[in-house]
């Protein structure tokens, strides 16, 4: 039980310490407030968050979204095709090698600094792990259950449905949380590149104006958005495969 709470502990004296380096060597707030400091521009900077929250979530919910859904379906369509396969994954693994970032130029040509722009990118970064691990999951189903399947007079969609799909679900949420995570991080430094609101914009216009304390609570609500996401996905998850969320506690087969 003790356990739980060692890391919050850990945490908590690390805040003691931070608070009490930054006062004994009196370091100044513009380069380095503590955590007091932190918490106070965290409440008093709430109604100006909360104003640049919905933006951030807007962009990052829609391009989770669109992600999911195109990640899902080329997966399965390769599944389905093996020409198709051959034909587009290798194509998938070139184009991960490129950063996502390097497409913020090009997508505002093509669509503005509207939020348009900032969904498409937010998309393409999380397409490819929800992708790739959904095609892992279809490629990794039992052999001897889509034999079974076969043998009783099922066709390709009879395996599909009762045997590939709940079989490769556990990746693609697995793949989910991973795209969940850079959505997020996509969202905020897509709208450094152009926007009039957004946690990244509020984050670049406090560090211009030297408010260290304020970016520092930028960045805490920023993580504790991320970390509520990947949370609500997991949730979900448990609705979805609670046979998978039994047979594994803790990351571990039991």
């Amino acid at each position: 039980m003790y356990k739980h709470f060692i890391p919050g502990l850990f945490f908590c004296f690390l805040l003691i310490i931070w608070e009490l380096l930054v006062k004994l060597f009196r370091i100044e707030a513009w380069l380095l407030p503590p955590p007091s400091a932190i918490l106070f521009s965290f409440w008093e900077s709430g109604s100006l968050l909360w104003l640049h929250t919905d933006r951030t979530l807007i962009e990052t919910v829609a391009g989770l979204g669109a992600g999911a859904v195109s990640g899902f379906i080329l997966a399965v369509a390769m599944d389905f095709s093996p020409f198709f396969k051959k034909l587009l994954y290798p194509f998938l693994l070139l184009t991960q090698t490129v950063p996502f970032i390097t497409l913020a130029p090009l997508l505002v040509i093509w669509f503005g600094f509207g939020i348009t722009a900032k969904i498409i990118l937010i998309a393409v970064v999380c397409f490819f792990p929800v992708a790739l691990n959904m095609k892992e999951g279809l490629e990794s189903t039992d052999k001897n259950l889509q034999k079974l399947v076969r043998s009783l007079g099922g066709d390709s969609r009879k395996i599909f449905s009762l045997v590939k799909l709940p079989s490769s679900l556990p990746y693609f949420f697995s793949g989910l949380r991973i795209a969940a995570a850079y959505a997020v991080l996509s969202a905020v430094i897509s709208e450094w590149i152009g926007s009039d609101r957004g946690l990244g914009i509020l984050l670049i216009r406090s560090s211009k104006s030297f408010q260290t304390d304020r970016v520092f609570a930028v960045i805490i609500f920023i993580a504790f958005i991320t970390l509520s996401l990947v949370r609500s996905i997991d949730l979900l998850g448990k609705k979805i495969i609670p046979w998978h969320y039994k047979y594994y506690k803790d990351g571990v087969k039991i």
